[in-house]
């Protein structure tokens, strides 16, 4: 029996080349598989019909949109996941969901190794290989465009050469990655960090420049997920898709960021995630009222480390099932209703409510109606500065106490 790989198919210009390339590299018979995970663009069937034309013998095309927001999106909302402290983790999330539909594919069609197109220099290729270790680890795994010197200049060659129903272009500046979580575009121009990014970068969001009307929202929580927007019940998937939507209107969640990457290089990267940014920012305001203060500094913590873990490619880590855990109970009370304001690029709360507020009116308002007793303060602060007072008495009688002139 021949053997087969499994090609994760873009439908762009250098997956398209490679299955042609991988069965001359290797003998090999290639099925193609796609994944919509709420990229727009093309019709999968029109890629599934590309693929065929190119020279796969099977095409594989998942629907796993509802399922990449349900477990891949929303625990990065419940995370807060944010790297570097600013962009959401738009291409990152979406990888381990891509290798889980490849393994399957996989079993599916008898194959014993599978393929992507990403290159040497990024973090993608961690992301598809550490992840195919952590599910099947029977699987062999090759990388046309790194270990096969599949330059774009070849590809493009190859192409024209072999008449390949694909469009091939010297002069496309960017490289592009989009789901419905965001969109991520590099390369071109935007490789000189001076340079600006012009208007055509932008394909989720308009101008914030020139706004239309400010646009109220009021999204609904339940324990930490999007389960209504303006009192319209709606499932993960359709929250982030109106949200896009509406916050798109309004220019925000562009983010133009050098950031680090897994394998040592500073990259330039512009992003585009309307809905996951206005979401995130709704659902830390939800927490600020409802998860108790020494919780909620730790959970920072673990967001930052969770975040880190899974931009390293290490969804399936040990360690990040355990943080999954610890995130997973601080969203027991992450319920409520959040109102934002959209407008100029910006999504601004304006109001917070939930039964399970830890916000008490009694406690924090300082006119009638007060509840706290001020005179517990003076014992209070007494025994919190107990240990500095007592250190402070020790630089003294050594000569090392503050100068106060």
């Amino acid at each position: 029996m021949t053997e087969r790989v499994v090609l994760a198919y873009s439908g762009g210009l250098d997956t398209s080349v490679a299955i042609g390339w991988i069965g001359e590299a290797t003998g090999a018979e290639v099925v193609a598989m796609a994944v919509d995970v709420g990229q727009g663009g093309e019709d999968l069937n029109v890629i599934r019909k590309r693929a065929l034309d190119c020279g796969a013998v099977e095409a594989y095309v998942a629907d796993a949109r509802e399922e990449f927001a349900d477990e891949y999106c929303m625990p990065a909302l419940q995370a807060n996941g944010l790297y570097l402290d600013k962009y959401p983790l738009v291409s990152a999330i979406s990888r381990p969901l891509i290798v889980k539909h490849l393994a399957r594919a996989a079993r599916k069609f008898g194959a014993t190794t599978v393929a992507h197109g990403c290159t040497g220099k990024g973090n993608d290729q961690v992301r598809f290989e550490v992840a195919t270790t952590s599910l099947a680890p029977d699987l062999k795994t090759i990388a046309p465009v790194r270990d096969l010197a599949l330059t774009r200049e070849k590809a493009i060659e190859y192409a024209e050469k072999n008449d390949l129903p694909i469009a091939t272009t010297k002069s496309n500046p960017f490289s592009i990655d989009q789901n419905v979580w965001g969109r991520a575009v590099e390369t071109g121009f935007l490789e000189d960090i001076w340079n600006e990014p012009t208007k055509d970068v932008y394909s989720y969001t308009d101008d914030p420049t020139f706004p239309p009307v400010a646009d109220e929202v009021v999204i609904t929580f339940e324990q930490g997920i999007p389960v209504a927007i303006d009192g319209v019940a709606v499932t993960p998937l359709q929250a982030i898709q109106e949200m896009n939507r509406r916050a798109g209107a309004h220019g925000i969640g562009r983010i133009d960021i050098v950031e680090d990457r897994l394998v040592g290089i500073k990259s330039r990267e512009i992003y585009e995630a309307p809905g996951a940014m206005a979401l995130i920012a709704a659902h830390q305001e939800l927490e600020n009222v409802t998860v108790e203060r020494e919780q909620m500094r730790f959970k920072r913590q673990v967001e930052q480390r969770w975040t880190e873990l899974v931009y390293d490619g290490m969804w399936f880590s040990p360690l990040k099932k355990s943080l999954d855990a610890f995130i997973g109970d601080t969203q027991k009370y992450v319920s409520g209703d959040i109102r934002m304001v959209l407008h100029g690029g910006r999504a601004t709360v304006t109001g917070r409510r939930s039964d399970s507020s830890l916000y008490d009116f009694g406690l924090a308002t300082y006119d009638e109606g007060d509840t706290f007793d001020q005179s517990h303060a003076r014992g209070f602060i007494e025994i919190y500065g107990l240990a500095a007072k007592q250190a402070a008495a020790r630089d003294e009688k050594f000569g090392n106490g503050e100068d106060l002139g």
